[in-house]
């Protein structure tokens, strides 16, 4: 069924392409048109009769008319080649990009359906937003376009505020961030890093801050957020308001190595584990030794001396013995 199908897809497709040949090619079908005719017909035959067959058999997907692909192309033209990216063999699936005013690229896969134009089409993009995008069968790719186009520019100045985080922080989380990230986990000294959760629709505002990290290194950055939380300012940026009301200096790709801030989990000796990167550390000035939340919850669980009260786990630093805690490590879904 599967092999039929694809025979079908490939054949319809000679019903509408052209052949574009060299003179010397042109030469020597001279006289011959007609052969090349019959063979065309013979193929709409055979493509009759296949169609025939596999409408009889259960769940056969029937395939877009001619009009299906003439309308596509049409689109296409009017939109404009130089926004198309891509577009699979069955012409339908294809990727549209969209340019906004700071040059940054993004990208709408939209997949057609059979009976499209009727029928909306299925739309995704890399956005920290959802995806709406209204349709009638009168619509077109350009209104697609156009819609994705006022949406990626109303999110403009959520993708500066992210761009100038990535260009001048060490930025320990996410190790590759897309543009529907809205998350930064930044780092600001050894062990001690600051996750910011920035809000697309309001980028200048205070955002969510967890502060991560020893306490006797946490605290006194907490109280100065705290404090100083009426200082911050819409008309600044999130870094340059940060800056201000922790009153420090983030470390930078121009002045410090990353490998400053990427210390290993001191359980199972690797930086990432399946994404993630140490964020307990062991609160002893003199130890500061950092873990992976997973690591460290096995390795107290398995203690006979640590005990459990709710979903946090008391015991020993496995390298210093002073007392730690850990919540419980909750597995991805």
């Amino acid at each position: 069924m599967g092999v039929a199908t694809d025979c079908l897809t490939n054949f319809s497709k000679l019903l509408v392409c052209r052949l574009y040949c060299c003179w010397q090619l042109k030469r020597l079908l001279k006289g011959y048109e007609h052969i090349v005719k019959q063979v065309q017909q013979i193929n709409n035959v055979y493509i009759l009769r296949l169609e025939v067959a596999l409408k009889n058999q259960p769940g056969c997907h029937t395939m877009p008319p001619p009009q299906y692909y003439s309308q596509l192309i049409t689109e296409i033209e009017s939109l404009g080649w130089d926004k198309l990216l891509y577009i699979n063999t069955d012409f339908c699936t294809l990727k549209l990009k969209a340019d906004d005013s700071a040059g940054r690229q993004h990208t709408i896969t939209v997949a057609l359906k059979p009976k499209y134009p009727i029928e909306a089409p299925e739309c995704s993009a890399d956005l920290p937003v959802p995806l709406v995008i209204t349709w009638s069968p009168q619509s077109t790719l350009a209104s697609i376009h156009s819609q994705f186009l006022l949406l990626v520019e109303a999110l403009a100045e959520f993708w500066a505020v992210l761009d100038e985080i990535d260009k001048h922080t060490w930025v320990l989380e996410p190790e590759k961030p897309t543009r529907a990230d809205s998350m930064r986990r930044i780092a600001i000294g050894n062990n001690v890093s600051i996750k910011v959760q920035i809000d697309p629709r309001h980028p200048k505002m205070l955002p969510e801050c967890c502060l991560l990290g020893a306490e006797h290194m946490v605290t006194p950055l907490r109280n100065k957020l705290n404090a100083n939380m009426h200082l911050w300012n819409p008309d600044c940026s999130i870094l340059q308001n940060m800056r201000d009301v922790m009153e420090i200096e983030f470390p930078s790709p121009a002045t410090h190595e990353k490998s400053s801030f990427s210390m290993e989990c001191g359980i199972c000796y690797s930086y990432r584990l399946d994404s993630a990167i140490p964020d307990q550390v062991c609160n002893d000035p003199r130890c500061g030794q950092p873990f992976h939340q997973a690591c460290l919850y096995e390795w107290l669980r398995g203690l006979p001396t640590s005990r459990q009260s709710f979903n946090i786990v008391f015991g020993e630093c496995p390298y210093c013995s002073k007392p730690i805690t850990v919540k419980m490590a909750i597995p991805k879904p």
